[in-house]
């Protein structure tokens, strides 16, 4: 499979970090502390911003501050690592060719991509930007000409069921990485590969090639 792309629109969570762990861990402390049952939350919690996840559950007022305790939560536990393949094809990556659309806070992301080692995208649209999350497009939309980009010359890698959804909505090719998902529930996606290690990526006079 091959993509001729003008820039490639990365999730993180699942995608270039592993944070799957950390992810269940918050969520059953946060449950454990509410008296709730975390399977409910990490049934649909995966992909999506932690707000659009606790609206399934609470009532909206309080969101907020669950939201706000989950957040904390979760910076206080930066235990991630590199996803296999991205320390060698992020670097590859020309600074006007690549964000990140993510359904966490910017502050935490960058932390994570910290810790694992990873670089910052230049441009990366956190949940804070979209007034809607994941599956909606908002996000890969807004990435896309935060970059100059025409979003249908894109290609969204995605390793969660929701953000496939949005990044087709949004009118991008989609890559899925089955590093969260069996393989089997990422089917919408235009091709799915393994991890990383199976993609390439090279400049083009016309933006990217991704093999």
């Amino acid at each position: 499979m091959r993509f001729q792309v003008e820039a490639i629109l990365f999730d993180i969570d699942g995608t270039l970090v592993d944070s799957t762990p950390v992810v269940e861990r918050t969520w059953r402390t946060w449950a454990a502390r509410h008296g709730r049952d975390a399977e409910e939350f990490l049934r649909v919690c995966h992909g999506r911003r932690s707000e659009d996840t606790l609206a399934l559950f609470l009532p909206a007022e309080q969101i907020p501050a669950a939201a706000a305790e989950l957040e904390q939560l979760e910076l206080a536990d930066l235990d991630v690592i590199a996803l296999p393949g991205t320390r060698e094809l992020l670097p590859e990556l020309p600074e006007d060719r690549w964000a990140a659309v993510t359904s966490g806070s910017s502050a935490l992301m960058r932390a994570r991509l910290a810790t694992a080692g990873l670089p910052a995208p230049r441009v990366l649209i956190a949940a804070e930007d979209v007034s809607a999350g994941k599956p909606d497009p908002e996000g890969y939309r807004a990435a896309a000409a935060a970059l100059g980009h025409d979003i249908a010359r894109c290609l969204v890698i995605e390793d969660a069921p929701a953000g496939i959804r949005a990044g087709r909505a949004a009118g991008a090719a989609t890559l899925a990485v089955a590093t969260s998902h069996e393989a089997a529930d990422l089917t919408e996606a235009d091709a799915v590969i393994p991890d990383l290690t199976r993609c390439t990526a090279r400049s083009t006079p016309d933006g990217l090639l991704v093999r």
